[in-house]
């Protein structure tokens, strides 16, 4: 059986996920560690065909007709009842769209759905209390946070670890800044490289490395649950990493830009390569490579030149590079690594031609 065989079987119900990582275990030991691991490249899912793209299209027509019908009562339920009712539809759906039928994209669609309106309901109730801005925001995007955890520990959906990490951004930026400055910072009007700056704003700038540390930090506990990436603790590793790259390197690019120019911030892009390479995820670099790439044209789109041109032709020259030989390199890391508390969790790795 193939990898992809054993995660549809955990799909399905056939196998847990403790049954399926033992069947692929034996596997492993019998036939060597990547030579049992035909595909190169790490599960990701995002619908399985055309009819989950039909189902949610549905889904969000669906959803916006019963919310437009009950804002037809009007008064103070269009802020509270509303989007607490939407919450609830979408609770209900994804107990057959989710635990039934198993979609992925119809699931996202419903958790994303179940997020907004907990976020909104939360945010009206809290704005009709005598409370300052920022404990409004501290408590609506943690109320939500805690929505979202109730939400993956009923459906185990992989993709509402990504909601739930970002309602607690909103939390952790809520206490260290105020609404005037989230609202600054989004509409563009404060500098965008001293606001995650250490030595310009190191409350803001400490708060996101530190959600960054901790996402990545669930990331590897969820990977390290499922080393062979057969179930949904690797895809739900997959959405932690995706906001662990960002907020780890938010912080550090525009630091180091700021300090030392792009000469640092390519020391910190092979270090972040190296820790992709052990932790086999290619999500985590791609994200922070793009991060890196938005921040350094926006640092350099005012300037004219061919150093621009240069960045981009050495950034995609590296891209291509290690994605074209991610395990032989991936193997070459870990052989020369000593061996460390977790490396026997990671998933396995050899040379591969």
């Amino acid at each position: 059986m193939t990898p992809e065989d054993l995660r549809a079987a955990v799909a399905a119900g056939i196998l847990t996920e403790a049954q399926a990582a033992s069947v692929q275990v034996l596997a492993n030991d019998r036939a060597g560690k990547r030579a049992s691991l035909p595909q190169e490249d790490e599960p990701f899912e995002f619908f399985r065909g055309f009819s989950e793209i039909f189902i949610s299209i549905g889904l969000i027509i669906l959803l916006i007709g019963a919310t437009a019908l009950l804002t037809a009562f009007g008064g103070f339920a269009l802020l509270t009842l509303v989007p607490l009712a939407t919450a609830a539809i979408a609770w209900w759906w994804a107990g057959y769209f989710t635990l039934k039928r198993r979609m992925t994209l119809p699931s996202m669609v419903l958790a994303t759905a179940y997020g907004i309106g907990i976020v909104i309901f939360t945010f009206a109730v809290l704005a009709q209390a005598d409370l300052g801005e920022r404990t409004i925001a501290i408590l609506g995007f943690s109320a939500s946070a805690l929505g979202m955890i109730a939400w993956y520990r009923r459906f185990r959906l992989p993709f509402s670890a990504f909601l739930t990490g970002a309602f607690a951004l909103g939390a952790v930026y809520a206490v260290t800044a105020s609404a005037e400055n989230l609202i600054g910072l989004v509409t563009g009007g404060d500098d965008f490289s001293s606001f995650f700056d250490f030595t310009e704003s190191p409350a803001f700038a400490t708060a996101t490395l530190l959600f960054g540390m901790a996402a990545f930090v669930t990331g590897m506990w969820f990977d390290t649950r499922d080393p062979y990436r057969l179930g949904r603790h690797a895809a739900t590793a997959f959405w932690c990493h995706l906001l662990a790259a960002p907020a780890l390197v938010n912080t550090v690019a525009l630091t180091l830009l700021n300090g030392g120019g792009t000469g640092f911030l390519a020391v910190a892009l092979v270090f972040i390569t190296l820790l992709a390479l052990v932790i086999d995820r290619r999500s985590f670099l791609t994200a922070a490579i793009i991060y890196i790439a938005i921040v350094i044209s926006w640092v350099m789109g005012e300037g004219d030149g061919i150093t621009p041109i240069f960045v981009l032709l050495t950034l995609g020259a590296f891209i291509t590079a290690i994605g074209t030989w991610w395990v032989q390199l991936r193997a070459k890391v870990m052989e020369l690594l000593p061996d460390f508390p977790g490396k026997s969790r990671l998933p396995p790795y050899g040379s591969t031609e």
